[in-house]
C-alpha cells in the first residue's frame, strides 16, 4: 500500500511539474539571455523545418505518382508492342494485332472492355499553324477506359469508326496551339493529306506514366481506329496495333489475368516476347514500397537534425547551469527545493523547444512553398507530419533538458554559494 502511494505521489509530481511562478522565472531567465536562447532554438527550428519540408516533398511525390498511375486505370492491363529490328525474321503476323484482341476477349470471360490503339508521330496543321502530335487511332471505349473528360463537343462514335469517318478529338495542348483564339469545334485539321473535323476537345490531363514512359495525352489527336488503318500507310514491318488496353471486371483478378493474357499472346506470337504487359496496379504497389523507403530515409535525415538540435539544447543548458551556479545556491538557501530547481531548468528547455517547434513549422511551410513555386516538384504538407515534428521537438526538449535540470538540482547549496 505504501509503495502504491509513493508511485501515485511521483506521478502527481510529474503531472504538475511546473507551477506558474516557476514558468515566469524560466521566461525571465530566457529573456535575460536572448542571444543564447535564440542560438539554443536554432537546432530545433531547422530540425522541425527539415522534417516538415522533406516529408512534404515525399508526400507530394507520392500523390503525383499515384495520380499518374491511377490515370492509366487500376483495373486496366496495357499490352504494348515491342518494335523488332529491321533485320528481324519475325513476321508481322506474329505481332500485336486485332486478332490478338479478339482472342483475349473470347478466351478470357472476365474482360469487361478492350480497346485497340495505333499511334504515329505526325505533324498536323490548321490555318498556317503547325504542331507535332501523336495521332492515336482507337475506339470510343478508349476514352472510358482511361477516364478522359471533354470540355467541349463529344467523342466520336462506334458508327464513325465503322464508316471510316474523318473526325477527331484533340487534346488540350493541341487546342491551345492550333485554335488559340477560337472554338475548335467544327473546324478542320490536316493530318498528312487528310482533313479531319474536330468534334471534341479534351480536358487537360496530368501526365501519366506507362512503365518508364511518360504519356502526355494533351498532345494527342484521337481518330477512329478503322479510319487510321484505311487512310494512313503503315510500314509493312510494323505490327498492326501498337497497344491493346484491356479492362478486367474485378480488380482482384487483374494480376492473375495479366499472367493469363501473357500465356495467350506468347503462344499466338510464335513463342516470342515481342510485347510487354504494363499493369498499373503492380506499378502502384511498387511505387508505394519505394515511397515508404524514401520517406523513411528522408525522415531519418530530418530526425538527425532534431537530434543535433537536442544535443545543442543540452550543451547550452549545461553551460547555463554552470554560469548560474551561484544563483542556484542563493535560491536553495532561501528555501527552494531540488524539485523547484529542476523544474525551472526543465521549463526553460521545454519553452525553447516549443517556441522553436512553432517557428520550425512556419519555416517548413515556407520552404515547401518555395520548392513548389520555383520548381515543378509538387509538395503536400500533411497534418501528421506537423504533429510528428512538433511532438518530437517537445520530447527533445524534455529528454535533453532533463539531464542539465537534474544536474542543477543536485548542486550542494554550500558549494554553489562558494562558486565564483
Amino acid at each position: 500500500m505504501t509503495i502504491s502511494l509513493l508511485k501515485y505521489r511521483r506521478l502527481y509530481r510529474w503531472l504538475n511539474l511546473i507551477s506558474g511562478e516557476q514558468f515566469n522565472i524560466s521566461v525571465d531567465g530566457l529573456k535575460a539571455h536572448k542571444t543564447r536562447s535564440f542560438l539554443t532554438m536554432l537546432g530545433i527550428i531547422f530540425g522541425v523545418a527539415a522534417v516538415i519540408s522533406m516529408l512534404a516533398i515525399g508526400e507530394g511525390a507520392r500523390r503525383k505518382t499515384l495520380n499518374q498511375i491511377q490515370a492509366l486505370g487500376l483495373k486496366n492491363i496495357i499490352i504494348q508492342n515491342i518494335e523488332e529490328n529491321e533485320d528481324s525474321d519475325i513476321s508481322p503476323a506474329f505481332q500485336l494485332s486485332m486478332a490478338d484482341r479478339e482472342a483475349i476477349n473470347s478466351i478470357l470471360p472476365i474482360v469487361a472492355y478492350s480497346a485497340p490503339v495505333i499511334e504515329e508521330e505526325i505533324e498536323v496543321s490548321s490555318q498556317n499553324r503547325f504542331m507535332e502530335v501523336t495521332v492515336t487511332g482507337t475506339e470510343p471505349v478508349y476514352f472510358y477506359l482511361i477516364n478522359l473528360q471533354l470540355v467541349r463537343g463529344a467523342f466520336f462514335t462506334q458508327m464513325d469508326n465503322h464508316l471510316y469517318q474523318r473526325v477527331c478529338v484533340i487534346g488540350a495542348d493541341v487546342d491551345a496551339t492550333l485554335f488559340p483564339l477560337e472554338n475548335a469545334l467544327g473546324k478542320y485539321i490536316k493530318i498528312e493529306n487528310h482533313w479531319f473535323m474536330v468534334v471534341g476537345v479534351l480536358q487537360y490531363q496530368p501526365v501519366s506514366v506507362a512503365g518508364n514512359i511518360e504519356v502526355n495525352l494533351n498532345t494527342h489527336v484521337f481518330i477512329p481506329v478503322q479510319t487510321a488503318l484505311v487512310r494512313f500507310r503503315r510500314s509493312p514491318s510494323k505490327s498492326e496495333l501498337d497497344k491493346i488496353i484491356v479492362q478486367i471486371n474485378d480488380g482482384k483478378y487483374v494480376v492473375s489475368s495479366a499472367d493469363f493474357i501473357d500465356r495467350i499472346l506468347f503462344r499466338r506470337h510464335n513463342e516470342e516476347n515481342n510485347y510487354k504487359l504494363i499493369v498499373p496496379e503492380q506499378l502502384l504497389r511498387q511505387s508505394e514500397e519505394t515511397q515508404k523507403i524514401f520517406n523513411i530515409v528522408m525522415g531519418a535525415i530530418a530526425g538527425i537534425s532534431l537530434l543535433v538540435g537536442g544535443i545543442g539544447i543540452m550543451n547550452i543548458m549545461l553551460a547555463s547551469v554552470l554560469e548560474r551556479t551561484r544563483e542556484i545556491g542563493i535560491r536553495r538557501s532561501l528555501g527552494a527545493t531540488k524539485l523547484d530547481i529542476r523544474n525551472q531548468f526543465l521549463a526553460e528547455a521545454m519553452i525553447l523547444s516549443l517556441i522553436g517547434g512553432v517557428i520550425g513549422i512556419l519555416i517548413g511551410y515556407g520552404l515547401t512553398f518555395i520548392v513548389t513555386f520555383y520548381s515543378d516538384w509538387e509538395t503536400a504538407v500533411s497534418l501528421w507530419s506537423v504533429i510528428l515534428s512538433f511532438g518530437v521537438s517537445s520530447m527533445v526538449g524534455i529528454l535533453f533538458g532533463y539531464y542539465p535540470a537534474k544536474k542543477a538540482a543536485e548542486l550542494s547549496p554550500i558549494e554553489a554559494l562558494r562558486h565564483e
